[in-house]
């Protein structure tokens, strides 16, 4: 039994250091975090069932009650039983993938175990077929709360499911005396090992999932620090100033040798290594920013020819060069040099270009920003007035808070952000706008609204195609959207509707929110539109601003109409019906 117990060890030993290696790999670990995926469900069939038939083919042979040793093994004599670790693989494809991996992988060794044959061989397919399902059972749990079975529990459910097997081997095989002889022989080494074993591998698994954890969440803090600092400059556009600034944050954080950042044309900053000729204010000098900036593609190069710097002593060996965009728009690059090739890692080149992401919508935040401060009309200052501060940092915090789980959502939402100032701006030099691009403004604004109160509110939009190419002013829905998400439902997080309708009644447009909250009360419903309404969420200026709006425009029966009871309110206005080919 000692000598069983040590052979086993030994091909345990082997299924482990294969496992080791498998999760050292960034391939398997992406597996890891996506296994509830079917593809990657197919994957892990495919990674466990190698491991199931590995087990079969390096068993210990026992014959007559004798251990034979010997390291592969394609056929068995009837007489012949072979302890492995199949158990282990199957079992622990079960606890990683659920019962489909289980299950699948458990059929397969099975039935290559059939195939090797054996004493009652038939008898390995079904306890493998029960062990799939049963390690599976508890892997889908864990799934469910997106998490792994502990150490304690993968060696309790391993030393299970041996005694499954043994059980089976007992119960289904046709010489119960042989049987009974086997079971005396393997049982207790194969349940120690099978649950020593699986403890160890959902142990290198657990711990690199949270070795991973741990490099991302410390990524994540270096990153959310780098948006944080690089922020108050990127926001003021690409200058020499800006960029030098930002580039001394990056240099810091990201400890590589140099940054460099530029605009199409020049180099604005350069910190770190080889500064003293990459200087600022300098023509670009090496021909890998000008093929970034001509192609838009990223690119990594590992040695100094590619860098293409002429200068004779340039220290670089390596970059990572990612575009810089504006609304679309190549502006510049960012640049991460290394001195040894060797640093410039999958890491580092992955970090580049979310954070180059990230600049680019500080970048066009900052466009917005400043296109703002150049608009000095007092009519431009009154509809701006309608952007509350509130909403603004409101909204920046989200963004902050996404940045640490998921960065690319945390983009989009700046773009969305972006959208919003500009086309608050854009709609505020004009009279009057398409219903689709007023669509834009609003879908943006309910963008933001929903990260930060995710299913607090559904709206629903009603506006036939025909009508998307009518002229309204400039942020009438929004308004009316916005004012109906503050004011209607005090309070109450669900079952929050909002109705966007427009319609077309004797060449006139009829433009209705509606939503399904509290109401207005009735004192004040009479001044609401017309005067400024104090309340707690707000002064109603916006209402009336843009009812004075409507009124300038298109006379008094454009005013807005408000009608309120317990089971909601809709607030409507009738404009002319004109086309985008129309002058106003």
């Amino acid at each position: 039994m000692l000598n069983l117990f040590v052979l086993l060890l030994e091909r345990v030993g082997l299924i482990i250091l294969v496992a080791y290696i498998l999760m050292n790999t960034s391939y398997f670990k992406n597996m890891m975090g996506e296994r509830e995926q079917w593809y990657v469900k197919w994957r892990l069939i495919i990674v466990f069932s190698s491991f199931a038939l590995l087990s079969n083919f390096t068993g210990v042979a026992i014959n007559n009650g004798e251990v034979v040793s010997s390291m592969i093994y394609l056929h068995l004599g009837p007489e012949v039983s072979l302890a492995n670790t199949r158990v282990l693989t199957i079992g622990v494809a079960g606890m990683i993938g659920g019962p489909f991996v289980g299950l699948f992988v458990g059929v397969l060794s099975g039935i290559f175990r059939v195939y090797i044959g054996g004493a009652d061989a038939y008898t390995y397919l079904i306890s493998s077929i029960v062990i799939g399902l049963v390690a599976g059972y508890f892997g889908q749990r864990a799934m469910k709360s997106k998490g792994y079975l502990s150490v304690k529990q993968s060696a309790l459910i391993g030393a299970s499911t041996e005694v499954i097997q043994m059980i089976c081997i007992l119960v289904f095989s046709s010489q119960k005396a042989d049987a009974l002889e086997l079971v005396q022989l393997i049982a207790l080494p194969m349940i120690i090992i099978n649950g020593l074993g699986t403890a160890i591998f959902m142990s290198i698994i657990v711990s690199t999932v949270k070795q991973e954890e741990q490099m991302r969440a410390i990524q994540t803090q270096d990153v959310l620090k780098l948006v944080n600092q690089t922020l108050p400059y990127f926001k003021e556009g690409l200058t020499e100033f800006s960029a030098n600034e930002s580039a001394k944050v990056i240099k810091d954080l990201m400890k590589v040798s140099a940054v460099a950042i530029t605009n199409k044309t020049h180099i604005l900053a350069h910190v770190g290594v080889a500064s003293d000729h990459h200087t600022p204010d300098k023509t670009i000098i090496t021909d890998l920013s000008k093929a970034v900036i001509d192609t838009g593609q990223q690119k990594e190069v590992y040695s100094s020819k590619e860098i293409g710097c002429q200068h004779p002593n340039c220290p670089l060996e390596a970059a990572i060069v990612i575009p810089l965009y504006i609304q679309g728009d190549i502006v510049g690059t960012l640049k991460l040099y290394f001195t040894d090739y060797h640093d410039l890692t999958f890491v580092e080149k992955r970090l580049a270009e979310g954070l180059a992401k990230i600049f680019s919508s500080q970048l066009e935040l900052g466009a917005v920003e400043t296109q703002r401060q150049l608009l000095q009309d007092a009519e431009i200052k009154s509809l701006q007035a309608q952007v509350n501060p509130h909403f603004f940092f409101n909204a920046m915090n989200t963004i902050s808070a996404l940045v640490r789980i998921d960065h690319e959502k945390a983009r989009q939402l700046l773009l969305q952000m972006s959208q919003f100032f500009r086309s608050n701006l854009q709609g505020a030099r004009n009279n009057t706008i398409t219903i689709s691009k007023e669509l834009e403004q609003v879908r943006a604004y309910i963008a933001l609204e929903q990260a930060r109160y995710p299913d607090h509110f559904i709206i629903e939009c009603d506006i036939p195609e025909q009508y998307e190419s009518a002229l309204v002013p400039p942020f009438v829905i929004q308004i009316l959207v916005e004012n109906a998400i503050k004011h209607a439902f005090t309070n109450r997080k669900d079952d929050n509707r909002i109705w966007v309708e427009v319609t077309s009644e004797q060449h006139k447009i009829k433009l209705s929110v509606k939503d399904n909250g509290q109401g207005i009360p009735e004192e004040k419903l009479g001044t609401i539109g017309k005067v400024i309404v104090e309340s707690q969420s707000g002064t109603g200026s916006a209402l009336e601003n843009l009812n004075k709006r409507l009124i300038g425009l298109f006379g008094p029966t454009a005013e807005l109409s408000i009608h309120t009871s317990h089971l909601g309110t809709e607030v409507q206005t009738e404009i002319p019906y004109k086309h985008i080919e129309e002058d106003m």
